[in-house]
């Protein structure tokens, strides 16, 4: 006799109590990913206020236009420092956030993997002769599913990995090319 109605109910009920523990998991996750970036943001701006306000206290200081100058290249290259590690601080939150997400989901996969193997072997095992054939296209569609999976994980890996390894080459080029037109004024300024 079978015991797949209640088997089946079994495994509805363990894989609906995990997906609810999934939604929890990535739901904290996702309120503190959001934390980090809006105290990030309120840093910030409280900063760019500060510097805001002292900078053009400096520029109203100026005795002429050449002084004027010479502030605000040396102005220049602190302001797109910090943009710089604001930028980066960002990528980290947001690659931190991504990285919980992926573990979460991977591990709940595999545990569902897990029950549904378990739940076909036992179910197999009580299979009527005559039905291998159904049950061996059950195995293989389960087997498929798992490697499209696994490939479709190490993809979205390596397309994450190919970001951050992108944002990271732009944001250095980019504090390069402050760094460099901040020398230019100076240079200008002090000529």
């Amino acid at each position: 006799m079978f015991a797949f109605p209640e088997q089946f109910s079994n495994a509805t009920k363990a894989n609906l109590e995990s997906q609810f523990a999934l939604m929890s998991a990535l739901t904290t996750k996702t309120f503190e990913g959001v934390e980090k970036l809006v105290g990030l943001n309120l840093s910030t701006a409280k900063s760019a206020l500060e510097d805001s306000s002292a900078n053009a206290r400096q520029l109203l200081g100026a005795k002429d236009a050449q002084e004027f100058f010479a502030l605000s290249a040396q102005q220049a290259q602190p302001t797109a420092e910090k943009a710089l590690s604001y930028g980066r601080q960002l990528a980290s939150i947001a690659a931190d956030t991504g990285a919980e997400f992926s573990k979460a989901a991977e591990s709940q996969i595999a545990e569902v993997n897990r029950k549904v193997i378990s739940l076909v072997d036992e179910v197999t095992k009580n299979a009527p002769a005559g039905s291998e054939t159904y049950v061996s296209a059950l195995k293989t569609a389960i087997t498929n599913a798992n490697a499209g999976y696994e490939q479709f994980s190490k993809t979205s890996k390596q397309a994450v990995e190919a970001i951050e390894s992108n944002l990271n080459a732009a944001m250095s080029q980019f504090g390069q090319a402050t760094r460099n037109v901040g020398a230019a004024a100076n240079s200008a300024a002090a000529a």
